[in-house]
């Protein structure tokens, strides 16, 4: 199962964490994945820095812009399920 991590520590969430997650969601229902993909909020990644709210796939830390999600989910994700 891919185990997807969302930051939402003070910064993402002011990014816009919140609506990441749901359309993240919404794509795992979507494309009928709840059965290969886990999704996880957590507290800060120490990825302040960087533009977009903090998500680690496989250990490796993007920075997804709420209005980039879907773009991200499919070049991203989905490649690895």
């Amino acid at each position: 199962m891919l185990e997807i991590k969302v930051c939402i520590g003070s910064s993402c969430h002011l990014k816009g964490s919140y609506n990441v997650i749901n359309e993240f969601q919404h794509l795992i229902e979507e494309n009928s994945l709840h059965d290969k993909i886990d999704i996880k909020a957590t507290f800060c990644m120490k990825q302040c820095q960087k533009s977009g709210v903090a998500v680690e796939v496989n250990n490796e830390i993007f920075g997804v812009l709420p209005e980039a999600a879907e773009e991200f989910f499919n070049n991203v994700i989905l490649p690895k399920v």
